[in-house]
């Protein structure tokens, strides 16, 4: 299997959004754009949100496999792909990829 490398791209913050939709909450991602986490064997990296990490494991499997290609072309790298995490308020841009050892 491949590991796969995980970036942290761009974290958004809908603060508008929060106000009127979101209850206060005390603590929210601890992620910045940057940061970066190795999958090895296809699972999830230590300090990775489980929230994020639900959104991206079918293609950070995928990619840990050698599958690629994705949506037939999608992305200019076969082997990777640009996968957001599902807080709506507070979303961050990965991009995983698939890295030789």
């Amino acid at each position: 299997m491949y590991k796969v490398k995980i970036t942290a791209i761009r974290k958004a913050n809908y603060t508008d959004l929060q106000g009127v939709y979101e209850n206060p909450i005390t603590h929210a991602c601890d992620l910045n754009e940057g940061d970066a986490f190795v999958s090895v064997d296809g699972q999830k990296p230590e300090g990775l949100c489980d929230s994020a990490w639900g959104s991206m494991e079918e293609f950070v499997t995928a990619l840990a496999k050698g599958e690629g290609n994705f949506y037939d072309g999608w992305m200019k790298n076969p082997y990777s792909a640009m996968i957001s995490c599902n807080d709506g308020f507070r979303p961050v841009s990965f991009y995983l990829e698939r890295i030789e050892d």
